[in-house]
This record gives C-alpha cells, sequence and structure tokens, in this order.
C-alpha cells in the first residue's frame, strides 16, 4: 500500500472555525510481495520538497529511497540470526547529505568517476567541465545527478515493490551537451535485491555513464578489512598519479587487485604496491570478465561474523571497487558513528574512467534516436 498525505479542511459541528487535520488518504499500488510508502524529507534551500520512499518486501527487507539525488538512504537486511541492520553509510536527515556528502548511497552522472583535465572532445568540438577533483572532472561535476530532486513515483510491479525517479538534465548542464531525459528505476525484488534500472535519451550527441555509490559495510560496524570479496576480473586499469587510467588493462595475476578467488579486503590493501599508494587503499576499475550489454555477475562479497552476502550484477563492462579511503574521521553519520577510512567499501558498475578520452575503451557515446540503458543488482544474503 502507498500513502500519500494531504491536508484535508475539516469543518466543526456547531462552531464557525475552520481547522485542518492531517488526512490520510491511502492509494494502493500493486507489487507483487511488497509495498511502498513516502514521507516529507525536508526541504532544499530554495524550499523545493523532498521525500524518502519505503520499499519493503515479505521478508521484511526494506530499503530507504530519497528522490533528492536518488540516494539510497537505508538498506535494511537480515543477518544469519534472523536480526536486521543497516548496511549502508548516510546519515539521518536531508541537511546533512545537503551540507556535505562524499556520495553516500547517491546517483551519479551524467558521468561517472572520472574526466582527465575536465575535458573532452566530440565531433571536433572541446567541452570543457568542472574541475571538482583537482585536474579532472568527477561524478558529474558541482552540481551532478546527485545534487537535484528527482521527480518521484511509486510504482507496483510484477517484481516487486518500485520507485521510478525521473530528470531532465539541460543543454550545457556543468558542460555537457545535450539535453538528456533520465529514468533510473529502483525494485526491492523478492529474492532481496536492489535493482536499478537507468534509462536516458538525448537530443544532441553527447556522453552518458551512470552509476550508483552506496558506502556499504555488511556488518554495519567497525571496519572492512575482514569482508570477503571476489571480483570477476582478470584485469584492471592502473592509473597515474590522479586516478585517470593510463590506458593499460593490466592482469591482476600476481597483485593485490587479483580477487578472482574470495579474499579479506585488508589481506593486502596495505602492500608496497604503487597503485596502492596512490589510492589510499583501493580505488580501481576492474575489467569484468562478461560481454558489455549481458547482465552477469561481477563480484560477491562475504561478511563472516554476521553471514550477510552481497551479490553484484550489471549490464555494465567496469567495476570501481573504492574502500572508503577519504573518510577522514571528521564526517558524523547515522547515530553518531564516525567514519574513518576503510569503514566502508563501494561496487560500482559503470564504464571505465575517462573513456570519453580512450577511444580504445568501451565508448559511453549516447546519439539522438538511440537509447542508454544500464541495469545493477546489489543482491542479498546470508550464508549460514
Amino acid at each position: 500500500m502507498h500513502l500519500d498525505y494531504q491536508w484535508l479542511p475539516v469543518f466543526t459541528t456547531g462552531l464557525s472555525a475552520v481547522c485542518f487535520l492531517a488526512c490520510a488518504m491511502p492509494t494502493t499500488s500493486s507489487a507483487a510481495s511488497g509495498e511502498i510508502s513516502k514521507k516529507p524529507f525536508g526541504k532544499m534551500p530554495d524550499g523545493t520538497p523532498a521525500e524518502l520512499y519505503t520499499l519493503r518486501n515479505r521478508h521484511g527487507v526494506e530499503f530507504k529511497i530519497s528522490n533528492y539525488g536518488g540516494i539510497v538512504v537505508s538498506i535494511s537486511v537480515p543477518d544469519r540470526n534472523g536480526d536486521f541492520g543497516d548496511v549502508v553509510l548516510g546519515y539521518d536527515n536531508l541537511d546533512a547529505y545537503i551540507r556535505e556528502n562524499p556520495f553516500f548511497g547517491a546517483m551519479v552522472g551524467r558521468y561517472g568517476n572520472r574526466i582527465a583535465g575536465a575535458k573532452f572532445t566530440l565531433n571536433g568540438k572541446e567541452y570543457k567541465l568542472a574541475a571538482n577533483n583537482g585536474p579532472n572532472s568527477l561524478h558529474g561535476g558541482l552540481k551532478g545527478f546527485d545534487k537535484v530532486v528527482w521527480q518521484g513515483k511509486s510504482l507496483g510491479t510484477s517484481e516487486g515493490p518500485a520507485l521510478e525517479l525521473s530528470y531532465v538534465s539541460k543543454d550545457g548542464e556543468e558542460g555537457f551537451p545535450g539535453n538528456l531525459s533520465v529514468t533510473a528505476v529502483y525494485t526491492l525484488t523478492d529474492d532481496n535485491g536492489l535493482k536499478l534500472e537507468y534509462t536516458a535519451t538525448t537530443d544532441k550527441e553527447t556522453i552518458v555513464n551512470l552509476t550508483q555509490h552506496s558506502y556499504f559495510n555488511l556488518a554495519g560496524k567497525g571496519d572492512v578489512l575482514n569482508h570477503e570479496v571476489m571480483i570477476n576480473a582478470d584485469k584492471f586499469t592502473p592509473t597515474d598519479k590522479n586516478l585517470i587510467p593510463t590506458g593499460e588493462l593490466r592482469p591482476v595475476k600476481g597483485t593485490p587487485f587479483d580477487f578472482r578467488k574470495p579474499t579479506p579486503i585488508g589481506a593486502r590493501i596495505n602492500q608496497d604496491d604503487e597503485q596502492l599508494k596512490i589510492g589510499g587503499g583501493y580505488d580501481q576499475n576492474w575489467v569484468i570478465d562478461k560481454r558489455p550489454g549481458k547482465l552477469g555477475l561481477m563480484a560477491r562479497v562475504y561478511e563472516p561474523t554476521t553471514g550477510r552476502m552481497l551479490e553484484v550484477l550489471s549490464t555494465e563492462p567496469g567495476l570501481q571497487f573504492y574502500t572508503g579511503n577519504h573518510l577522514g574521521g571528521t564526517i558524523k553519520g547515522k547515530g553518531g558513528w564516525v567514519y574513518k577510512p576503510r569503514n566502508a567499501f563501494c561496487m560500482e558498475p559503470q564504464h571505465y574512467p575517462d573513456s570519453p578520452n580512450h577511444p580504445e575503451f568501451p565508448s559511453v557515446v549516447l546519439k539522438p534516436g538511440q537509447e542508454y540503458h544500464n541495469t545493477i543488482i546489489y543482491r542479498f544474503s546470508v550464508k549460514k
């Protein structure tokens, strides 16, 4: 059931005064096995209201998502004892997300990850972007998709309760060409998955690379160094000192980046390796062993003390694995938890960083008449 709350006038008997009561006006959104509701989440500095949607399935799994930045605010899933806990970092209120957000739970675009020198050339024309990460453009610029209020719509689908978010990024926004119409559908599936389906169209040739930036901690506390990670990749893209790919596709064999077999995050993160030093830990893109455009398993993460497991599937060719290296102990998150380096990890399915400046990488160009499509699934389970 989807409940919308509206203020309706109620005329009191025998009194001339008119009072206003909060009257619940329920509308039903049919879903396979769950429900979706929404409530106010606060207001933007310009007065625009933001909302918080709660998706819940029949197993009690619950996702909370805001139409501000498409942010996944919380993910509540059970451990091996059946106890539920929140497994993503974030804040308790909208103001905190607006004030300082290292992309907690964010929908990232137009271009996820970095673009070297904050510029790219398309059809012979150079486009200049905001340099918000040293000399580079990161995650869409100064006001990317993570910092706008999207139009929200509750859906009942055969797969489960869903939230549809839509936004039109105007031609020239953050320096990118073309009016880009974007839709993101978040579905809570019956098998405890967060299924994200991104689509986009443009009226002018442009570049697009959308992803999701949740910070996961499957234990719900402490660091993530004991989390066991498997990444389905034989190669990764090494970077220069500014975290821009050199263009090389380097084999993972014999390096700290070989996660083809489950390995604790902390096993090699402090090794004397140039690439680890550049990122301050893991912050690289892995070249996934599957055909681009085909939905397949990218990674699996297991937390042994709780038994929680996360599987990451996507149609994208690359996966950015990041270990929260820049959480500096200055951010106070949900419940007063002060986030420190390696208190979380990110798994960001996407095209490779700086692809617009690397013609040898899979293309991120979207033309008029084409439709961009990207599916990401974060599926949760328990290992007894």
